[in-house]
């Protein structure tokens, strides 16, 4: 890797959308232009899926992350960064991407949340019957 090279990624979670440069460095994961521990401070289960690509390659502290992510909660931004990081890792070095793979770290959930329909309280609570 060059100098001042990247590989870019997209990563897509719910509505959270994250865009994800990867490049050599010592391993600091900046979101938002706040560092990652920050960002998402108070949830050590978060922080822990944002390295699950690397734990998954052995690789740890080797890589610069930066992130932009816009929408959704935290849950969901986590897991749009998570999958723009293997999708970079996997554009990095092709042989990585059965790692990946396996570890299911390069699938999109598709979940998304359904819409409220009209004449429904919500996307499919209907209104409670009454006989009487």
């Amino acid at each position: 890797m060059a100098a001042n090279s990247y590989f870019y990624a997209l990563g897509r979670r719910k509505s959270a959308t994250a865009r994800v440069r990867l490049q050599g460095g010592k391993g600091t994961i900046t979101v938002n232009g706040k560092p990652a521990e920050e960002y998402f401070a108070g949830s050590e289960f978060l922080l822990n899926e944002l390295n699950k690509p690397f734990t998954a390659l052995q690789q740890e502290n080797k890589f610069e992350i930066s992130a932009v992510v816009t929408g959704g909660g935290h849950a969901g931004q986590i897991d749009a960064i998570r999958l723009g990081i293997s999708k970079a890792l996997a554009l990095m070095n092709e042989d990585l991407k059965g790692t990946l793979k396996r570890a299911d770290l390069l699938s999109r959930d598709p979940r998304e949340k359904e819409r409220k329909k009209f004449g429904l309280k919500g996307a499919r609570k209907q209104r409670q019957f009454t006989k009487r």
